[in-house]
């Protein structure tokens, strides 16, 4: 069954130019493996020269596919991936990220957008996709990266037989319904009913509220965790106080607690693993 997650209460430990990438084909294979027998029995010598058994064993590669994965969640979560010795694929218009780090040449990066990609070429042997687009802008602006571009992400997958696809969503932090009509809003909300549609039984979408962390922007690292990791204790801490104001209308704003980016990471590779 098709899933929503709201991360707000996740404790610890808790166009422009596109280029069109080249992926090396990576397909699941079926190993052949040559294994010497060697007997320990009495009368039974251990010959070197002994016929040789074939072992036939289907390896399955978990390869997941992070849309927008040099961004300040995707890159969270390809990083994460890598951690748990997931093959990971990023697509996003920036393409591999310039700062270092020991994870970041474990990830196959490509420059393109989702209007234009080579799916054919960026989903093979997917497992998984996860989006993590949106953004701001004008109401069509919003409308388009926040809907439409998932939308196509997510018929791409499912045409393609992609088995699971997660989408990072957003918390509706109980906002008026004249605020909830605003083109950030409705795009995240027709991406969500197209996972459903489409990933029934497979599908996850997740609404977390504000994601903390070390934030690059234009190489510059704010330390967004100095704000959101005390705040997200204290909120957790007075919850029971706080849920009788839960009903008022836009409370979350004030009282949903922050969640930091490793753990929307962690709840992603989570929900994207093909049993």
């Amino acid at each position: 069954m098709a899933s929503f997650s709201s991360l707000a209460a996740i404790s610890r430990p808790p166009p422009s130019s596109v280029a069109r990438a080249s992926f090396p084909a990576r397909s699941v294979s079926v190993p052949r493996t040559r294994v010497n027998c060697s007997y320990a029995e009495a009368g039974v010598s251990d010959d070197s020269k002994s016929a040789t058994i074939d072992v036939v064993a289907d390896v399955k590669t978990e390869r997941v596919v992070v849309l927008g994965g040099s961004g300040f969640v995707g890159s969270a979560i390809c990083k994460a991936a890598v951690s748990k010795g997931i093959e990971v694929v990023s697509l996003s218009r920036s393409g591999q990220p310039t700062y270092p780090g020991s994870w970041v040449d474990q990830v196959t990066w490509a420059s393109g957008d989702v209007f234009y990609a080579n799916w054919d070429e960026v989903l093979v042997g997917a497992t998984a996709v996860v989006s993590t687009l949106g953004g701001f802008g004008s109401e069509e602006q919003m409308q388009r990266i926040n809907g439409e571009a998932n939308v196509v992400a997510v018929n791409a997958a499912k045409d393609f037989g992609v088995p699971k696809f997660v989408l990072i969503s957003v918390h509706d932090y109980n906002l008026p319904p004249f605020l909830l009509s605003s083109g950030y809003f409705t795009g995240k909300r027709k991406a969500e009913s197209e996972v459903l549609s489409k990933y029934p039984n497979a599908g996850v979408v997740l609404r977390p509220g504000f994601i903390y962390g070390k934030r690059r922007i234009d190489g510059i690292e704010i330390p967004l965790d100095f704000i959101g990791e005390p705040l997200e204790r204290i909120l957790q801490a007075v919850e029971n106080f706080t849920k009788p104001l839960s009903s008022l209308p836009a409370s979350d704003i004030f009282l949903a607690p922050p969640v930091s980016v490793d753990d929307v990471a962690l709840a992603v590779i989570n929900a994207g693993q093909v049993p």
